[in-house]
């Protein structure tokens, strides 16, 4: 009997998108032969899994939750918009997501492994979604932030969660509001950056090369002014600290951390965020 070994459960996995145990199951009785598995699976009642799984997700939704520990946004793939809308593929997204801000797995691959509810794995859950709902569905990628005290969090989710953010703000807990309304303004601008000193030297040489062949054959002093004057929007248009606030386009976002600082007393600061588009 030929030993049935974590590559090739995780390379019938790949193959035919049936939960791990399952496929380990298979090869166990296919006595690690791979094509005599896929036929095991295909016979048992797993064929409709198998059909679909090659076929490509564009579509999906992208969940965001919230524990007492953690945040987390989930991206789950259909093949078509009418999957995502439906209510057992919602519920799963949700599930999925409140799943990953509780349980904190290190990375998908565990937990795609992780047991919901004490019961099937996630991976199992999916599989059987994707029977029941006649579609390739996968659960793509997902991002986790680990509560901290002196950090305020918010959460937004534009177009039925086919953008969702999660924006971090450092200065105590209590801001929420105003990180939401942050996350918010992620979602409309898309800002690339947070700050300048972010922008990669090789974007910034780029930017600086266009600028100066627009204005080619005036002064060098200008030449230098112009670009530098260009570099600077460049900056504003991708960073998010130089944005004009979608709310109040009188003030950049770093004009509106420092309203909010002074009227709380204390610095208010973006750590970080993250901006997820389906595909993206």
């Amino acid at each position: 009997m030929s030993k049935v070994t974590a590559e090739m459960v995780k390379e019938l996995r790949e193959r035919t998108g049936v939960g791990m145990s399952k496929c380990k199951e298979a090869l166990d009785q296919a006595n690690g032969d791979m094509e005599a598995a896929i036929d095991i699976l295909r016979k048992s009642g797993m064929a409709s899994a198998v059909k679909k799984e090659g076929r490509e997700t564009k579509e999906g939704i992208i969940g965001s939750a919230e524990s007492p520990n953690a945040v987390a946004l989930v991206e789950v793939n259909a093949e078509t918009d009418f999957v995502t809308q439906n209510e057992r593929f919602k519920q799963f997204v949700k599930d999925v997501s409140l799943e990953v801000a509780t349980s904190k797995p290190a990375n998908l691959e565990a937990f795609l492994k992780h047991s919901m509810a004490g019961k099937m794995s996630v991976d199992e859950c999916r599989s059987e979604l994707v029977q029941s709902l006649g579609e390739n569905i996968q659960v793509k990628r997902f991002v986790l932030f680990n509560k901290s005290a002196d950090v305020s969090y918010g959460l937004y989710s534009h177009m039925g969660g086919k953008i969702a953010v999660i924006v971090e703000l450092t200065g105590g807990n209590g801001n929420e509001a105003l990180a939401r309304d942050i996350a918010m303004h992620v979602a409309a601008e898309a800002p690339e950056f947070l700050s300048p000193e972010e922008i990669p030297a090789e974007v910034r040489a780029r930017e600086a090369d266009i600028a100066k062949s627009q204005v080619q054959g005036k002064p060098e002093a200008m030449i230098e002014k112009i670009v530098e004057g260009k570099l600077k929007a460049f900056s504003d248009q991708v960073c998010l600290l130089g944005q004009k606030y979608i709310k109040d386009n009188s003030l950049s976002i770093a004009q509106l951390l420092e309203k909010e600082s002074k009227r709380l007393g204390k610095t208010i600061a973006i750590r970080s965020f993250v901006r997820w588009k389906i595909g993206g």
